[in-house]
């Protein structure tokens, strides 16, 4: 049986546990030690640490202080690992935890964080998922039953200084462009809720002003939001400090592609197992800047689609140039039109492209000035028939529990 070498209580907080930390930084100390050829399990908390909780309420997805997240299980330290190594990670089980067999998937506020189509949803919600098996389904979301993809949404290596400091400054120059955007350019470091793992002392302090925040994906990997990233992959991590410090949380039982929601999968507290090997040299030999993985063989298996096209000119009938956001966006605002005419409100349908295992597509950036982009719906994960037909659509979807939604408060 494999060793959990990291452990959490859910009834804890995150920030009582040395062996979690939330931000990136080269002096953060390894939680745990393994060898090359090594298998291991590590347990997550959620994202939040426990904040968002499953209740009938969105309060919670309102008021949050994004600051403190992601809540990260880590770092582990890879013995004989060296700066320009390749840390090569097998995952080779992730599951929910046994004492908390549910998920939740949000809508922030516009006012605190956003999202992909925040201007159309500026008011948080929150559906609850329940976890049965290889199962999920929401009584705040009826009608939809699908497997779990389940895959590490957060997962890298810590950077060294001078990769931290490019991470910075890009970032507050981007945010210096226009610093009263709503949501933000950029997420800067925040000193007040930093949490170093077993750092103290003035090297804390310094951890807590400098460390990198862990919203972005960057060059170490990092929140990629990879669906297909799940049981059976393999990463390749480039290694910038010695003993590479992987981390890993943000653990999603399904997601759709782009997690357009922001809290746009089916967020969870659950456990990772995995194996780490080295490949010495190997960001050079192969002329790897941002990690590569061989995706999980274990994928649902639908084979009926339907695709929802976009291109890149916005609901306002303004032209963009080659635009795949627009576009990508436009497909989603599409989709989720569509399955307004069978029942759903529109915000449950956007959990639907949330949550769901769907397919987002980059179909063409050279026809210009649109590119197009698409939005594939599995249709089988209906309880009922949602393909177009003669008779038009029939509204199917009815539920006593609507979604939670909590106004702004100024």
């Amino acid at each position: 049986m494999p060793e959990t070498l990291i452990k959490v209580d859910l009834k804890q907080s995150p920030y009582e546990n040395e062996q979690i930390h939330n931000r990136w930084h080269p002096d953060i100390p390894m939680a745990c030690w393994v060898k090359p050829g090594d298998d291991f399990k590590l347990e997550t908390y959620d994202w939040t640490g426990g904040f968002i909780k499953n209740d009938e309420s969105a309060d919670d997805v309102r008021d949050i202080d994004l600051t403190i997240v992601h809540f990260l299980s880590g770092p582990v330290g890879v013995e004989g690992a060296e700066p320009g190594d390749l840390l090569v990670v097998d995952l080779l089980d992730i599951g929910a935890k046994e004492d908390s067999l549910w998920g939740f998937n949000g809508f922030f506020s516009k006012n605190n964080g956003g999202g992909f189509l925040t201007d159309h949803f500026p008011q948080a919600q929150k559906s609850i998922w329940d976890i049965s098996g290889l199962y999920t389904h929401s009584r705040h979301v009826p009608g939809v039953k699908f497997p779990g993809l389940i895959h590490p949404g957060l997962i890298g290596c810590l950077p060294d200084p001078k990769l931290l400091e490019t991470w910075n400054t890009r970032e507050m120059d981007f945010i210096a462009t226009d610093p009263d955007r709503v949501p933000p350019l950029a997420a800067p470091p925040c000193a007040k809720t930093a949490h170093a793992g077993k750092a103290t002392g003035d090297v804390k302090t310094k951890i807590a002003a400098e460390g990198a925040r862990t919203v972005p994906p960057r060059e170490h990997g990092g929140n990629c939001d990879i669906k297909d990233l799940s049981r059976g992959s393999k990463i390749f991590f480039p290694v910038y400090v010695k003993g590479a410090g992987l981390s890993v949380g943000d653990l999603h039982f399904s997601q759709g592609d782009g997690e357009i929601t922001f809290c746009g999968a089916i967020e969870m507290a659950g456990w990772v197992h995995m194996k780490v090997s080295l490949i010495k040299g190997g960001m050079a030999k192969y002329g790897i800047k941002n990690p590569i993985f061989k995706p999980s063989p274990i994928t649902p298996n639908y084979n009926d689609y339907l695709i929802f096209e976009g291109i890149s000119v916005d609901e306002a009938g303004k032209q963009y140039y080659l635009d795949v956001h627009i576009a990508y966006r436009q497909a989603c605002l599409n989709a989720i039109n569509y399955m307004t005419k069978f029942g759903y409100t529109p915000a449950q349908a956007y959990s639907i492209l949330g949550t769901a295992p769907v397919q987002g597509h980059i179909s063409g950036v050279v026809d210009i000035p649109n590119a197009c982009a698409t939005l594939w719906l599995p249709t089988q994960i209906f309880d009922f028939d949602i393909n177009p037909s003669a008779a038009g659509p029939v509204k199917s979807v009815t539920t006593d529990v609507p979604m939670p939604l909590s106004p702004d408060v100024i």
